[in-house]
Parts: C-alpha cells; structure tokens; sequence
C-alpha cells in the first residue's frame, strides 16, 4: 500500500470524540439524531459545524453515519439534511439505502460516500457494484477472512475499509429483521433490539438438547485483531474501524490509542504482540470475550461462546469455597499480572447451574487477604452479597477497575494536545530579504509566512538549521510538532530570535485557520436534485387476478407445489448443485421455474453465478454482488427479493434500471408503505410476499457445526445441517427454525407465520398483482393448505392461523396507529 491506514474511532458524543482525537484517531464517524444505525447516540445538525471545526483543527477527518434504510416521506428531509452536511465540511456520508447514495452524489457530487457494512457486501462484485454507484470507500462484512479481503483488495483496487475491534452482529449487517419482526424496531433504521444477546434453548429434531452452560446460543463474542493489524495492512485494509458508538469516553481513548500504536509499529516495520497489561485493560474496558473470530478464517466453535451475552470483562479465577462472610477465590492467569484489590466491581457467573434469567451476584471489593496456596479471600459491604447465590466452581470475572481510569485519563483531560501533527519547514533565507517559510501538514496542505522585516547580515554566526530548528520546535499547547526542516541560505543572512519566533506564531495561527475553515463544496438545490431522481408516474394497470408464486425448501414441499400449479415455482435449496433435476421437473411440468440465489457471496464463490445462469430460468436476486455479476451473463428474468433493502422509490426504481424486472420490498416497511411504493413504482414491477416465516437472523455463524459437532467449519463437522431439524426455542416457547444454505451460513426463521390476509385488498388496489407464499418447515400438505387458503381467500385469516405451524402474526406488516400514511398514488 501507498497510503498509511486509517485508524477510525467511534463518536457517540462530544466526549467520546475528545478522547478519540486525543487518543490518536485519524478519522472519527458520529451520527445525528436521526438516519443513523444508533439512534440512541448522535449529534444536532446545528452542532454539526463545530464538530467539524474541532475534527479539521486536529487533522482528523469526520464521516458522518447515514446508514438507514429511508422512507419515502423522510426523502425531503433526507436532502435537505445531506446538503447541509456537505456545507459544513463533512468528509464523508457512510450510506447504506442505494436511493440515498444517489441523492447524495446529485446533491453534492464531490463528497466522499462510503458504502456501509450494513450494505451486507462480501465480495468483489459487491464492491463493484457499489463503485458503480459512485461510492468512494467500501466497508466489508465483518465476515470476512484477511485471505478473502486481499483477494477483494487485488481484484477491485477500491478504497477497503474493515472492523478491527469491538462488538460483532450474530447476523450479516443489513440482513438482521428479528428487532422489526419481533418488536417493530428496525435494526436498518437504527433500533436494534438486540434479540441475539437472549437465551435460546436447541432444539433437535423436536427434542431439547441439554448444552450445559452455553445458553445464549446467538451472542457472539468481540472483536479485537490488535496483533493482526500487520497482516491487516498487508491484505489491503484502507481504515481500521473500532466499533463502539454507544461506548464510554475510556473504551474509546484506550481502544483508539491501542490500534494507533499498532499501526504505526506495523507500518515502521517493527510490529509487536499487544503487552500482556495492555490486552487486559483492552478486556477490562468493555469485552465480551475477545477474539480474531472470522478474521483468521472460519472457526465456529469459538464465535459464540454461549455462557453470557453482556461485557464480563478479565477472567479473575474460580470460586473455591464460601465462608459466612468471605469468597474465596483461586486465581487464573490473569491474576498474576492483574491482582484483584479494594475497589475492584466483580459478578460471579454461574452459568452451568444458574438460569439465565435469574440476576447474577457481584458487587465491589471491600477487602481481601491471600493465603499462602495464593487462593484470595474476598470480602463485599455487609448486605452487598447473597453469598448463599454463589457456589464454588462459579466463574469470576472483574467488571469494574478504578485504576483503568487512570490509564484513559491523559486522552481524557488532556492539559495540552496529546496527539500532534507533524509539519515540515522548508525555508529560504538571503540578505536584504525577508525570510521566506512554507508550512506543511501531512496531508500535503501548507501555509506560506514571510518574516515582516528583511533578514540583516551576520557579522559573527549566519542563521543556521540548528538555530531554525530551536525556534520552531517551540510549538508547546498548538496541536502541531515539528517534524522536516530544511534550509537554504545564501550569504550570510541573521535572524534575531524575535523574528524568527513571530513566524512561528503566524504560521501556527495560519495553520489552524486553513485547517478549520476549508473551502465550501458544490452543493445543489437539495429539492431539485430529489425531485430528479423521483421515478415518473406509472402506466395505470387493468384490475387482474392476483398471481401466487411458491418457494419451497424441500422435496415435500416441491411435490405439493407442483400439484398446485402456481404462477411460478422458486426452488431455495441447502444443496444448489442438487437443483438440476428438481429444476428439471418443474420445467417439464409447464411452470414458470425460479431459482434463489444465496443471500452473500463471498470470494471463492463465483462460480455460483455461473450455475444459476447454466439453470436457464428465472433467479430470486438476494445480493448486490450476484445483481453486479448477471450484468455481464446472459440476459435472465430477475427479481430482486427482500434482502437489497429497497425502502423507498429511488432505491426500487434504481435498481429496476440495473436490470430487475420486479422487485420486493424490503420487510422494514410495513403493509402501507409496501402499496404505497407500488403506487410510485408501479403494482407491476412489486412481487409482494403474502406469507413467510420471516428469515429474521442471516449469518455466518453455523448453529450446526457449533453444537452438533466438534468441527470448526464445513470441512470436519460431518454435516448435521443434513440429517436433523433443528430449532432455536426462546423464553415464551416458540420455536424458531434454523436451516443451512449452500455456503453453510444459517438463517433463522421466525416461528410464527407472518402473513399478508389484512393487507391484500389495499395492495390489489396499489395494482400489485404478483405475490410470493414462502415456505420453511412446513409439510407438504401444510403447502397445499396454505395455497389454497390464498386461493379461496374467505375467512383467510382464520384458516392461517390454523393451518400455519407455530401460529401467524403480520409481524413487520403491521400498521401501527402512528403511521404516516401517505396517499396510494394512481
């Protein structure tokens, strides 16, 4: 690489992006209040300036987060909010929605937009996909191995930009509908209701499977590569992203100042192992269980370590006995580098006996004394313990150390800047003339300052380097140091001190002014540019009777559609390469066949492209990257499906021009907005699904190969995705059906049913005329039941919910009192 990396840290707040500046950030990402993925953290638009002014004045770049999916009645306000940002100097906007994407470039066609990690891209066609665009950076999938992203990297040349450290999603960013399913908050919009942090019990072909202590089976644990960023940098990584916008100002300063070291002694050459006491503070800030996870390649059996779902923070040692005032205590590891003392928050973890919804014992250190076998006696407040809650063998893990505080202080309260620019002189000096300075900033930016006075002659000693430089590396409580200085002299020119210290002044008041105030961007008329983009009026459609399409998971269920003759058959299978004779079948049974394709591709996949197009019939388009890569192969029909995020008619209409010829709502719109959008689009172009279990969790993470297996990845875990039924049941009893794909990634289903019955009549008058009943666990005849139900709608509701197993629920179609509801267009 060219280009040193970035180190790139979170901002909640005015305090955790003091302490990212400090700590050694070259770049921070913050969000607004609103159209961002943390809405509970952000900044006012009208301090947005300042912001900005305080990020420029250090050097550090600052992306704003306008990573949602938008709604079409937002679109104004969404313009109106992109205009002003780029007028306040923002770096870059970080996007998720393709409609917003192409506002932004129309709005203000020389800011940076950065592709978000929520825009689910894992592969180099994905990455293509987004620089067609006009997207400048990429964020990957925190999925990816550093093989997968040196091979992206190679392929594409694009700007990369990677998670390093913090908090992992269980699902793909993007691909994660369980808060909207479940709870009406949306995860793309920010308000995610973390249902992978909740216990779930396994379910195996209808029986439950003890699992001792590992209970919350969706909770992966953090990031951290902190040791890796050498191969890192190596695979093309452009800016290392620390995670943690809902984090404290002391997780951001040490995390921030950790990646920073790393960094620079990789790129110096002389990279090092985090020390033994950094790590810890590294655990004891915020962790979950640190790891590399996928970044060294796919090991399932230590993504989720299931015992508990929240920060634990160093692993203490284990309990050894109780007494009736005391615990004691028999260290681990860590102790000997970080012994437990007064002060100290610890929580005892009784995992393997205790039930997860029961509250965990912990409290603060009163006092302790060690025993000669090193056992620690512990003892908490009078009332602070219920020490008949705990048991020996419990874990024990320090939550909580004052003395962390320390440490984070000096980026904190910083009594001058911590992190300095550094700024190369180059000056000119001739008798008679005044000296001549030019100033410049890493980033190639450079003041020119001219002493007020010609420079005299020397009669004992001419102006030299070393004096230059005692001068000008005089740069005290500025935010700058001096780093090269060059001097070229002619004659014997003299400059007393005072000259010379009036320069540096100037050049450092120069200096901040041209750092803090850069030059305004173009920005165009924010409502003309959206009122471009709006797709023109649809053609009116002829009332007709509704088309149903099925889309089946298994044999079963393939012999029940093909008895039912459907619009068309969609075959999602686990084993893509055993479509051909199923595809065969229901072409010689005269139905229109379909075929879907995987959710995310990633590199070494490309040849499923190849063989979808080899089927020669209609494709379900699940993924930007497989979108991108039918360009180029042999014209199909294709539908786009849920899982492109298309929320609002920019989007949808954006990607009808990339060649979809219908395209499914994203499942972050409910029932109104879904016909709304066909109003602006047109019914025609809408396949609407009418019936589903919800896939609300896509990832990764193989629920098969981590507990029915002692493999790490498909190659060694024999393949139990093959022989059983598996379910993951939640604390109210349901059970939610998790099947393999062919890239052994997991989806999790909803257990109930999610169906349209309430909603058709307004989507048949919206002119949708197309919709799509999914199927996942269901049997055959359950197949044939739920069809003919939607066939012979009269009392439909009623019979669904009969018929469906695990119930029906309208799920993310539901209507809520509240909703801005905006005239079906004709």
């Amino acid at each position: 690489m060219n280009k040193k990396p970035e180190v790139m840290s979170p901002a909640g707040y005015w305090p955790q992006l003091c302490a990212a500046i400090e700590a050694g950030a070259d770049s921070v990402y913050f969000g607004l209040k609103h159209f961002t993925a943390r809405a509970k953290v952000g900044f006012d638009l009208a301090e947005l300036p300042e912001v900005m002014r305080t990020l420029h004045a250090r050097g550090v770049r600052g992306y704003l987060t306008f990573n949602t999916l938008v709604f079409e009645h937002e679109l104004p306000e969404a313009a109106r909010t992109i205009a002003a940002a780029a007028q306040c100097g923002v770096d870059a906007l970080i996007v998720q929605d393709v409609g917003i994407l192409r506002l932004a470039r129309q709005i203000a066609p020389t800011l940076e937009l950065h592709a978000s990690t929520q825009m689910s891209i894992a592969d180099s066609e994905g990455v293509r996909f987004a620089r067609a665009l006009g997207v400048d950076r990429v964020t990957l999938a925190r999925e990816l191995s550093l093989k997968e992203i040196r091979t992206i990297h190679d392929q594409t040349g694009v700007d990369l930009e990677m998670f390093v450290h913090g908090a992992l999603c269980v699902a793909y960013s993007g691909q994660c509908f369980s808060s909207e399913a479940w709870g009406g908050r949306s995860a793309n919009r920010g308000q995610c209701a973390q249902a992978c942090r909740l216990p779930y019990d396994l379910m195996v072909d209808g029986e439950h499977q003890p699992l001792a202590d590992a209970r919350y089976l969706l909770s992966p644990g953090d990031l951290c590569t902190v040791n890796e960023v050498e191969q890192i940098i190596e695979a093309g990584a452009g800016a290392l992203k620390i995670e943690g916008r809902y984090k404290d100002s002391d997780y951001v300063a040490l995390t921030t100042n950790a990646y920073r070291k790393a960094v620079d002694e990789a790129w110096a050459g002389h990279a090092a192992p985090l020390k033994p006491e950094e790590q810890l503070r590294l655990e004891q800030v915020y962790s979950r269980g640190l790891g590399a996870h996928f970044v060294n390649g796919t090991n399932h059996q230590t993504v989720v370590d299931g015992r508990a779902p929240r920060h634990r923070g160093v692993l203490i040692g284990r309990v050894t006995g109780i007494t009736s005032d005391s615990v004691v205590i028999a260290p681990g590891a860590a102790h000997r580098i970080a012994p437990l003392k007064p002060g100290d928050g610890v929580v005892f973890d009784a995992a393997d006996w205790r039930s997860p919804e029961e509250p965990e014992e912990g409290g603060r250190v009163y006092e302790l004394n060690t025993r000669p076998d090193r056992a620690v006696e512990v003892r908490f407040a009078n009332g602070a313990l219920q020490l008949q809650r705990i048991r020996p063998g419990d874990l024990v893990w320090r939550t909580h150390d004052p003395a962390l505080a320390q440490h984070a202080r000096p980026f904190l309260e910083p009594a001058a800047p911590v992190q300095k620019q550094p700024v190369s002189v180059t000056a000119t000096a001739r008798e008679g003339e005044p000296l001549v300075t030019v100033w410049t900033l890493p980033g190639g930016q450079s003041v020119e300052v001219q002493s007020e006075v010609p420079l005299g002659t020397a009669r004992n000693r001419a102006l030299s380097i070393g004096q230059l430089r005692d001068q000008f590396d005089r740069l005290g409580n500025t935010p700058y140091e001096l780093a090269e200085l060059t001097l070229s002299a002619e004659g014997s020119p003299f400059a007393p001190v005072s000259l010379l210290n009036e320069v540096r002044r100037r050049a450092v008041e120069k200096l901040a002014e041209l750092q803090e105030h850069r030059p305004a961007p173009e920005v165009r008329d924010p409502a003309a540019c959206l009122a471009a983009l709006l797709p023109p009026d649809p053609p009116w459609a002829e009332p007709a009777a509704p088309r149903y399409h099925l889309l089946v998971r298994t044999p079963e269920q393939l012999e029940a559609a093909l008895q039912l003759a459907p619009a068309s058959i969609t075959l999602d299978y686990l084993d893509l390469y055993g479509l051909r004779p199923s595809i065969e079948r229901v072409k010689r049974s005269g139905i229109t066949t379909r075929v879907a394709s995987p959710r995310i591709l990633k590199p070494g996949e490309a040849r499923i492209v190849d063989f979808l197009v080899s089927l020669d019939c209609q494709i379900l388009v699940r993924s930007t990257g497989i979108l991108h890569a039918l360009a180029g192969k042999a014209s199909r029909y294709l539908i786009g499906d849920f899982s492109l995020n298309a929320a609002n008619s920019i989007a949808a209409h954006r990607y009808l021009q990339l060649g979809l010829s219908k395209i499914t709502p994203t499942h972050d719109l409910n029932a109104a907005q879904v016909a709304d959008l066909a109003g602006r689009i047109g019914g025609l172009q809408i396949e609407a699904i009418a019936y589903q279990h919800l896939p609300v969790f896509h990832t990764e993470h193989c629920v098969f190969c981590r507990f029915l297996s002692t493999g790490t990845s498909y190659l060694d875990c024999g393949r139990p995705c093959e022989k059983h039924k598996v379910e993951l049941r939640d604390q109210s009893g349901r059970a939610h059906p998790v099947m393999a794909d062919v890239g052994c990634r997991n989806t999790v289903f909803g257990a109930e049913a999610q169906e349209a019955s309430a909603h058709l009549d307004r989507w048949m008058q919206a002119g949708i005329r197309d919709f799509r009943l999914e199927f996942a666990h269901e049997s055959g005849s359950e197949v044939e039941e739920i069809t003919e139900a939607f066939r012979n709608p009269a009392q439909l509701a009623r019979r669904l919910k009969l018929i469906a197993p695990g119930g029906t629920t309208q799920g993310s179609l539901q209507i809520k009192p509240n909703y801005l509801e905006l005239p079906i267009l004709q």
